[in-house]
């Protein structure tokens, strides 16, 4: 399940087999060093001297504007980041105003997203209203959501609802300022100091509110500070009111699951109380049943799924909890040597191909990054932050991953078979499919006649440990028992409960039906689960394990015994550390449960009907102990990078390369993400005069292209549409006179996307123009005034082909923090 996938996340270590010298090679580079460069002027210069290789942050855009900047650099346009504002929204025994909805929404006319993304940003992004933004997948299944919306910076009338709302609530304005109960109404808005584009917005955000009459305090810090302050604290204690968050993607996903329940549902765990019982929490029952019928795969056709997809949004802008603002383009850079770097669609750059597949000749390769260490190294609630997940991408090998330039999951640790007979259908579990039963806490064969929706049977594609051990049957075992026992809550005294991850874990249990070991490398699953992809049934359905039993059974004891904590707010709520097996502590920690176990000749109860000899239990604990005493740390994990130095005071991260015979994987193996050949509009011929009632035609010339979709949309947001095929790199749209009549005169948005069938990142070019009554004039259109244009601001937007024919045809159709 991908909940499996959450505990999967392992931690990375590496241990160096006897013969390791004679195993083939995997990576190019012999290790890989990140060193924190906070500085993005120094990192420009440090890769353009060839000190740096890589750098894994943006690098401005007037940093790069001419050749002479660009010389002895490879300048990459990568998939940005995306920002947003959290909001408050809880009741206190202080006066919030946000708690009040409408509040929150007038802050949509507020902000200025055209000044961010113009002023701020360079002209590099575009504005967002939703989790989705023109460059991903799933933003034509809500554009004409969005559009109804129609938010604009409009100060004015922000500040009339704001006013009316608060005069409802008693408040009064006095000399300019609002107060209630005779007290200055204050507003605490938390700004991302480390990020400049953050640190503006929430600066632009304090002084509009301050011009409405708010008593506005400003507290800056970094991330560090914002899982204290923002995520960690009681929201009704009301700490903070608003903070400027930042996202960014690892990978290009083609039908996102989790984006929605992640940035608007409360089961999630991921908005203002975080489910922690303690706390004051944001609550939405529509959301969350909406969204997980998404995450689940609650829904008969791909249509049905739209529609969710489509209410979910229109209930989680309306609320304006969590306000999305821009998206960016970045640019990053790498020394002009550099070869192989893969540019995914999703991560960018800092891909998890691009330090395997790299080269340039040298046998270590340097990688600056922003931030080295922030949050938890731990796979259950941890491994949450972009920093840490850029470099545990290369360290760990996931079951599946996403095409880079598709989006499309694909087996990476496994091959398989999906059997089916969904959406309505069922299939028979044979009777000695096995489940974990939370409850009496073992396994047990599953009733005869039990049902399921789906079968996988996986054939694993095993290797050794990074300490040296044989990955096993075992450790998928464990995983599944983990996810079944701390995903279920039995009662209120219930031990194996995490706030977080068992409120996410929940919904992945609910589909689990069954499994049936076939071999030491193949196992079958059963689910209640469809998709009209099996792929993404096979992704859902998908057991794995990043890291060891062993490791995980020590952790697990840790929590247990009150020494640690799995998530971050487990740990604030019991007053003790989010494990991080990273720090030396915790891994000592660990290593202590280890020596303990392999003392006491101890066997997990949930691996006893498995394996009963001492000697291989006694082999896992001593391997994984001797790990964390030469290594001074416990992330073990199985991909083709180990973690061999965090040096926190040299700022730095050194992972080895694990040239081990058992590694699946050998040298060039992801190549064939290096080059792909994009989409492009070369030229388009719009007439300078549009008249109302003549039909309108437009020339357009495009490279690479399979076919071209435009919107014309006017001031009332009505709109035409059509998806138009390509035939020799060029096409005319044929816009009827009864169509055009039917628009009326006045201001007109014309979007033109350039699409490819196999590479989902279309050329997109945006203007404005007048449409005029016969005989009209309009002026010159003028050509450079074109927002959000690739060739001049270069927005981008990724489209996915198969729901543009499917929108078309119905009128339209794990993101990290920073």
């Amino acid at each position: 399940m991908k909940l499996l996938l959450v505990f999967i996340l392992a931690l990375v270590i590496v241990y160096e087999i006897n013969n390791e010298s004679f195993a083939e090679k995997s990576t190019y580079f012999d290790s890989v060093k990140f060193i924190q460069y906070l500085d993005e002027n120094t990192a420009l210069e440090e890769v353009r001297n060839g000190n740096l290789d890589i750098y894994y942050d943006r690098i401005s855009s007037d940093r790069l504007e001419n050749p002479k900047s660009r010389e002895g650099l490879e300048v990459f346009d990568s998939t940005g980041r995306s920002y947003s504002i959290l909001v408050n929204p809880a009741e206190s025994n202080e006066f919030n105003p946000f708690s009040l909805k409408d509040i929150r929404f007038a802050l949509n006319y507020l902000i200025d997203r055209k000044l961010i993304v113009n002023e701020l940003m360079g002209g590099y992004g575009a504005p967002m209203i939703s989790n989705y933004s023109p460059s991903d997948p799933e933003y034509l299944t809500i554009i004409k959501q969005l559009e109804t919306f129609n938010f604009r910076y409009n100060p004015a009338l922000a500040e009339e609802i704001i006013s009316n709302a608060l005069k409802e609530n008693g408040a009064i304005k006095s000399n300019g300022q609002w107060e209630i109960n005779q007290k200055p109404i204050e507003i605490i808005v938390f700004i991302r100091s480390d990020d400049q584009v953050r640190k503006s917005i929430g600066e632009i955000l304090a002084s509009e509110l301050e011009k409405i009459g708010f008593t506005v305090k400003k507290d800056y810090g970094d991330l560090n500070k914002a899982y204290v302050v923002v995520y960690g604290s009681n929201p009704a204690e009301l700490k903070w009111s608003l903070y400027t968050e930042g996202w960014s993607r690892s990978a290009f996903v083609r039908y996102d699951s989790v984006g929605l329940s992640q940035m608007y549902s409360p089961w999630f765990s991921n908005m203002p109380g975080s489910n922690d019982p303690s706390y004051w929490n944001y609550k939405n029952d529509k959301l969350d049943e909406i969204t997980q019928k998404i995450y689940t795969g609650d829904f008969e056709s791909e249509e049905e799924r739209v529609l969710l997809i489509q209410d979910a949004i229109a209930e989680g802008v309306d609320q304006s909890v969590r306000i999305f603002i821009a998206s960016k383009i970045d640019q990053f850079v790498a020394n002009e040597k550099m070869e192989g770097i893969v540019n995914d669609l999703g991560a960018g750059v800092p891909s998890r191909f691009t330090p395997i597949n790299s080269r340039n000749g040298e046998s270590e390769l340097v990688i600056g990054v922003k931030q080295i260490y922030q949050g938890s190294w731990n796979p259950v609630m941890g491994l949450s932050d972009t920093y840490s997940r850029q470099i545990w991408g290369i360290i760990s090998d996931p079951i599946t991953f996403k095409h880079p330039f598709t989006g499309k999951t694909f087996p990476v640790r496994a091959d398989w078979n999906v059997d089916t007979a969904g959406p309505n259908g069922k299939l028979i579990l044979p009777d000695d499919a096995i489940m974990w039963d939370p409850i009496i806490h073992q396994w047990k064969k599953v009733e005869h006649g039990t049902q399921a929706t789906s079968k996988v049977r996986y054939d694993l594609k095993f290797s050794n440990w990074h300490n040296g051990q044989k990955m096993d049957m075992n450790d998928i075992l464990y995983s599944l028992y983990f996810v079944m026992e701390w995903g279920v809550q039995t009662d209120e005294n219930d031990k194996t409960y995490d706030v977080e991850f068992t409120s996410i874990a929940s919904q992945s249990v609910k589909t689990i039906i069954g499994i049936k070991v076939i071999d030491d490398d193949t196992i079958e699953v059963y689910v209640d689960y469809w998709h009209f992809d099996n792929d993404e049934i096979a992704e859902w359905a998908s057991l794995w394990s990043s890291m060891p039993w062993e490791i995980s059974v020590a952790m697990e004891q840790a929590v247990l015994d009150g020494k640690v904590s799995f998530s971050r707010s487990g740990a604030i709520n019991k007053n003790v550390n989010w494990i991080s097996l990273i720090i030396p502590n915790d891994a000592q920690t660990i290593q202590s449960y280890l020596n303990e176990f392999s003392e006491k000749k101890y066997i997990p109860n949930s691996l006893k009907i498995f394996e009963k000899d001492i000697k291989y239990f006694d082999e896992r604990y001593t391997a994984s102990s001797e790990w964390v005493k030469s290594h001074n740390h416990a992330v073990i994990s199985n991909g083709p990078f180990y973690l061999s130095v965090y040096s926190p005071e040299s700022r730095t991260i050194v992972v080895n390369a694990f040239d081990d015979q058992s590694y699946p994987f050998k040298l060039g193996h992801w190549s064939e993400f290096e080059k792909t050949e994009f989409p492009k509009i070369t030229n388009i011929n719009l007439p300078n005069i549009i008249q109302k009632g003549v039909q309108l035609e437009i020339d357009i010339d495009t490279k690479n292209a399979d076919s071209v979709l435009y919107f014309l949309t006017d001031s009332n947001n009505n709109s035409i549409s059509e998806l138009i095929n390509i035939n020799n790199n060029s096409t005319k749209i044929i816009i009827d006179d009864e169509k055009i009549k039917e628009l009326g005169v006045g201001a007109k948005d014309l979007k033109i996307f350039a699409i490819s069938d196999s590479v989902l990142k279309p050329d997109y070019y945006s203007t404005s123009f007048l449409m005029v009554e016969n005989n009209g004039e309009l002026p010159d259109l003028n050509q450079d005034n074109i927002e959000y244009d690739q060739n001049n601001s270069s927005e981008f937007a990724w489209l996915l082909v198969p729901i543009i024919i499917g929108i078309i045809t119905m009128i339209y159709i794990k993101k990290k923090r920073k």
